[in-house]
């Protein structure tokens, strides 16, 4: 019944966060009924993710060409020395690296964890990347970092998982501080404006 492009998009779309078969299906019609003119420029766009590396440090997702250091595999941020490596921010998301970014506020190094779950749990591929800053900072920082932020979105659940990065990384660091309470309870790192965002790094203890 349905034409076979369809079908593919709609296997490959529902997997996405947020988007089921139903809403996939309707997505696929709606691009199609663009034009060819404008399915090539989705489909570009598309094409262009696959330009993206991941930073071998942070694991923040960046363009090959815009500046990081190829050889070692760095983004942009973790090739900059003119960036505190003694500090370093714990977040979920690439949105909220490119939120505290944008406060101007921060001038350490992140480490992207990837989303916490309800659970209180880490996935496999969160702890190595834990393992992995654990190492870098033994290596690099005389076995303990000056401070570790942990950016991590002020819920209930964002609590209970902030308190099992604090368990796990208070040995690597002098202090370990979140974001001060200008985010209210509840609110999200991505979502809050960069005012805000700013004093809550001003504010972390």
């Amino acid at each position: 019944m349905l034409p076979d492009p369809i079908k593919k998009f709609t296997e490959i779309f529902s997997k996405f966060p947020s988007i089921g078969p139903r809403q996939a299906t309707r997505l696929a019609f709606y691009i199609a009924g663009l034009g060819k003119t404008k399915i090539k420029e989705i489909s570009d766009a598309i094409s262009g993710l696959y330009e993206l590396n991941t930073c071998a440090r942070c694991f923040h997702t960046y363009n090959q060409y815009s500046g990081g250091r190829t050889d070692e595999k760095l983004c942009p941020i973790c090739s900059d020395p003119t960036r505190k490596k003694e500090i370093i921010a714990i977040i979920e998301k690439e949105t909220d690296l490119i939120s505290l970014e944008k406060t101007k506020k921060f001038n350490g190094w992140y480490l992207l964890i990837g989303e916490l779950h309800k659970t209180g749990e880490l996935e496999p591929e969160q702890k190595l990347r834990l393992a992995s800053l654990k190492t870098f900072i033994k290596k690099n920082l005389g076995d303990r970092a000056k401070e570790i932020i942990l950016a991590i979105n002020p819920t209930v659940y964002g609590d209970l998982n902030a308190a099992l990065l604090k368990k796990e990384l208070e040995e690597y660091t002098e202090k370990i501080t979140r974001l001060g309470r200008g985010i209210p309870t509840g609110g999200e790192i991505e979502f809050a404006d960069e005012e805000t965002l700013g004093q809550a790094i001003d504010r972390r203890n």
